[in-house]
This record gives C-alpha cells, structure tokens and sequence, in this order.
C-alpha cells in the first residue's frame, strides 16, 4: 500500500510533526497495565513519535508502517537513541492478521497515532480483539486538528492560500472531526471493546518554517512543490500570515482506549 509519503516527505515528517505529550503514554500504559514485560505494537508509526515514547515506558514495541522511508528514519532515530527495545516492520492494518501468528506472544497493546484514517479500521478492531492479552487493548491517538482546519485567523488565512495553491478544497480532518471520532468508538464496542476517553490540551507557538515545514509533512510526494518551487511556496505561505502573528496553536490531543476483559 503506498500512501505516497516516502523521499522527502518522510524528510519533513520526521522533523516537523508534533510529537506526543507524557500524559499520552501514561494513560496508555495506566489502562492497560503495561509493564516491562509487555510487548507493545504501534501501528502506522511513521517515524516513531509515538513510537518512542512508549519504548520507554515498556518491554519492546514493534513499530509497523507501510512506507519503508518511514521506517528508515525511525531506525536510524532508534540508532541514535540507544533504544533497543524497539523493532521495526514494513506493513499494513490488513498484515496484522498474520503478524499476531508470526510474533509468537500476545500484544499488550496496539497505538494509533493520527493515521487510523487509513485504515479499515473495523476490520482491524475485530481482527485485534484474539491478539491481545487480557486487560490489553487499543488506543486510537488524535493529535490535534491540522494546522490549516484551526480556529485562529492565520490557520483560516493559512488554508485559503493552500486551496489556492492546490487547487481544491481542503476538507479532510485526519480522523480527528467529532463524527469520525464516534463511528471508532462504536465499532471498538461492537467488536467487544470496553471503551474510555483521555484528552490533554496544550498550547504552542509556531514560527513560520515550522508551519511551512508542518503543511509539507502533510503532503504526498505528487503534491510537494518540487525542489525550484519551495522558496515561492514558502514565500506565499509567509505573505499569507504576515498580519496574523503571534502563530499560537491550541492542541486537545484525544485518545480513545478500547479494553477488552482480563
């Protein structure tokens, strides 16, 4: 399956995405008990910033991705970081399957950060459910809305240049719009899991390269200004915002946890 988010936006993924706060993990591992015995998969890791974390709060963690830029720099991040408790896979939501045949032990837990919008995501629920240990589950991560579907007057002045530029209108969420948030609740109850909600708020300042860096990371490979067109995109991007200053974005990161029983 290729999403189209290898080469340079894996480049961009991996410096500009926001990364996760502790209370995101510690909820993880609090609700499902996690130890340093447990094994821990991350789906859909991208580069690891969930992926990290929780490496650092338990025994092993699988990160598994479909795009093998990806998971390039994620193991050279792992390299770097001394983390060896952390393996990585190239695949999919519809390897999984296999995957819990393969591994030989039960999983602990499966995170979703901001990429379930993806997958088929009742399918995986359903497949999950004789994967995991008792007390075990899923935890489906919504990072914050994008940069350019934000309430602030540059997020709004930051989306009508984007349109502009592509052509077309920017409607998706990432899965993080209320509607989709509850069609993923309902299908982990009807796939047998006891569910509850964390939330976390925060806010940040941005400068412009970590938005034009931000939009970037968003882009499939087709869609990225080539390398002689970045400077005018970033060009329009700071006329855009010029009178919008200060760039403070407020984040609610959700995190849906399904339980199944012990």
């Amino acid at each position: 399956m290729d999403l189209g988010f290898g080469g340079e936006v894996s480049d961009y993924y991996q410096r500009y995405r926001r990364g996760y706060p502790d209370a995101v993990p510690d909820a993880i591992v609090r609700t499902f008990g996690l130890s340093r015995d447990d094994l821990v998969l991350d789906l859909g890791c991208g580069t690891g910033q969930l992926t990290f974390p929780v490496a650092e709060r338990v025994g092993d963690v699988l990160g598994v991705d479909p795009e093998p830029d990806m998971l390039l720099r994620a193991r050279a991040t792992a390299i770097e970081r001394g983390a060896g408790n952390v393996g990585w896979m190239l695949g999919a939501d519809t390897d999984i399957p296999a995957l819990g045949r393969l591994l030989g032990r039960p999983i602990a837990a499966v995170t979703i950060g901001q990429a379930l919008h993806w997958m088929d995501h009742e399918a995986l629920f359903r497949s999950l459910v004789p994967l995991l240990r008792g007390g075990g589950g899923v935890a489906v991560v919504a990072n914050g809305t994008p940069l350019w579907s934000q309430d602030t007057g540059w997020s709004q002045a930051l989306r009508v240049m984007l349109e502009d530029w592509l052509g077309t209108e920017l409607t998706r969420t990432c899965g993080t719009d209320e509607a989709t948030r509850q069609r993923y609740r309902e299908s982990l109850v009807d796939s047998g899991f006891v569910v509850s909600e964390e939330s976390v708020e925060y806010s940040s300042e941005l400068d412009l390269e970590q938005i034009v860096g931000g939009v970037l990371s968003a882009m499939s490979v087709d869609r990225l200004p080539a390398p002689g067109q970045r400077a005018a995109f970033a060009g329009q991007v700071h006329a855009a915002l010029r009178e919008h200053r200060p760039f403070v974005e407020h984040v609610r990161v959700r995190t849906l946890l399904g339980r199944v029983a012990e």
